[in-house]
């Protein structure tokens, strides 16, 4: 048993479920230097033997740190404390308040509005299957399929490399160059993009990009047009930045191209998020026309092309920018493992100097320097090529298992939205926002938990779900279904 304490009773009593008093504890020992960063946590298993509870919410806890970036996850290695990187725990209330700047209180009041209060759970009873909780909310790849073993290799080449143990220190902000190449190889290959590794910046995830980006192109008060609905954390940066978010409908063929009076646009065109629409060819060509224009800029996030199971994927938009308008970005975070915080951005020429300048100033060299040159190994050799492979394959089977089932248990329920990718399911409410209040609280009660999209729109709208199953194994999804189907009996009982 290893050498470690927690103080958790203390939390236990002002919290009722055992994750959310095992979280509190560890970020308040965080926040306070008990674990200071580079701590190696214990495993699960370790951790729900030494006080007593599950394997379940040890992990659920740690998800939740992983999140807020209190700790990083290795594959093979375990759980490590990286430092004070979210949200100040309670207790900061007694210290002394600062005073914000503008931009700092619009970004801490953009991210407050996340988590279970936001979707309206917070104050729903302990789930009676709270000791084997299943979540369909998205959390990354499954890391039990990643080759280790070659990403290990990958590592240990550059431990042994001569410019391995130098380079971080005289590294270019941008990220290290035979990274940015080989991504650019890929992009030409599979995605049709012409770029070279100049129009290449790494971040630390695809996050990172948005809101430095937005920052860089959006002034104070200025419209940026958003997909509506979309993901939270683009609108989010638009706020932290004092913009003002214009809502962009949606319908059978993606966003609905108007002659927004805007410079900044943000567009999920390869697979949208959440829905899972594709925008066809002709709004594409209505987009990039509407930015030469504008003279605007489009920021095409593809966070997850590289799974595709069925039809023709259509080009990206930056493939077919031909004025230097479109800014493409992508991440390793859905392709490698979620704690690979490896995101880039394909600049237009005229935005590569503003955007290395900026990340300089934030990053004047780049973290995770070897992980960045490991990633380049593991692409050049051909590692990255076989595990997308492998990974749709796996990915392709899961999301069949998942609709079928759904469909199968709970169709009269829900209607799932057709998707020929991705990583989760996007289905509307068949019924009443009443009822499907009712059923999300009665599917927690039965330890099942998934994503409410309202929490994804700008406007009212219809209830709406995703469920996520990269994080799943077949087992773990079949039972999420079959308490699914037992939360909607459950309210058929309390109506009797």
């Amino acid at each position: 048993m290893p050498d470690f304490t927690v103080p958790l009773s203390s939390y236990t009593e002002k919290y009722r479920y055992k994750y959310l008093a095992l979280f509190h504890a560890l970020r308040s020992a965080i926040h306070d230097g008990t674990l200071p960063e580079g701590t190696r946590l214990p495993s699960t298993r370790e951790l729900a033997e030494m006080y007593g509870l599950s394997r379940g919410s040890v992990s659920q806890a740690y998800e939740m740190l992983l999140a807020e970036g209190y700790v990083r996850t290795t594959v093979g290695s375990g759980t490590f404390v990286t430092g004070v990187l979210g949200k100040a725990p309670e207790s900061a209330a007694a210290t002394a308040q600062m005073t914000l700047s503008p931009w700092g209180s619009r970004m801490v009041a953009a991210m407050q509005q996340s988590g279970d209060a936001a979707e309206g759970l917070a104050n729903t009873p302990a789930p009676a299957a709270a000791e084997a909780l299943i979540s369909f909310r998205d959390s990354g790849p499954r890391e039990a399929l990643f080759p280790s073993a070659e990403w290990k290799s990958a590592l240990a080449w550059v431990a042994r490399s001569k410019h391995g143990a130098h380079a971080a220190a005289a590294a270019d902000p941008a990220g290290d160059r035979e990274l940015r190449a080989a991504i650019a190889a890929h992009l030409r290959r599979s995605r049709g993009i012409s770029a070279d590794a100049e129009q290449i910046c790494l971040f630390n995830g695809s996050m990172q990009a948005i809101t430095l980006l937005t920052q860089l192109l959006l002034g104070e008060g200025e419209p940026a047009v958003l997909e509506d609905p979309c993901y939270y954390g683009i609108t989010r940066a638009v706020s932290a930045c004092g913009g003002v978010a214009v809502p962009a409908q949606l319908d059978g063929e993606g966003m609905v191209p108007r002659d927004f009076v805007a410079r900044l646009l943000f567009v999920t065109p390869g697979r949208q998020f959440p829905t899972g629409v594709v925008l066809s060819p002709a709004r594409r060509r209505e987009l990039l026309a509407w930015a030469a224009r504008r003279n605007a800029v489009i920021v095409e996030d593809d966070y997850d092309s590289e799974f595709r199971w069925s039809g023709r994927p259509l080009e990206p938009l930056k493939a077919l920018d031909r004025d230097e308008r479109v800014v493409y970005i992508g991440s390793f975070s859905k392709t490698m493992f979620a704690a690979l915080r490896v995101g880039y951005a394909v600049l237009p020429r005229s935005l590569i100097r503003p955007v290395t300048l900026a990340k300089a100033l934030y990053e004047p060299a780049p973290p995770a320097h070897q992980e960045q040159q490991a990633l380049a190994r593991f692409m050049l050799t051909g590692g990255y090529e076989r595990h997308l492979r492998r990974m749709r394959r796996h990915y392709g089977a899961m999301q069949a298992a998942l609709r079928q089932g759904l469909e199968q248990e709970i169709g009269d329920l829900f209607e799932l939205r057709p998707a020929d990718s991705g990583l989760l399911v996007y289905a509307l409410w068949r019924r009443s926002p009443e009822e499907f209040q009712a059923f999300r609280e009665a599917a927690y009660a039965r330890g099942v938990v998934f994503r409410n999209a309202e929490i994804y729109r700008q406007t009212p709208g219809p209830p709406a779900a995703c469920f996520g199953f990269a994080h799943l194994d077949k087992n773990a999804l079949y039972e999420g279904i079959s308490r699914l189907k037992e939360a909607w009996k459950d309210i058929q009982v309390t109506r009797v």
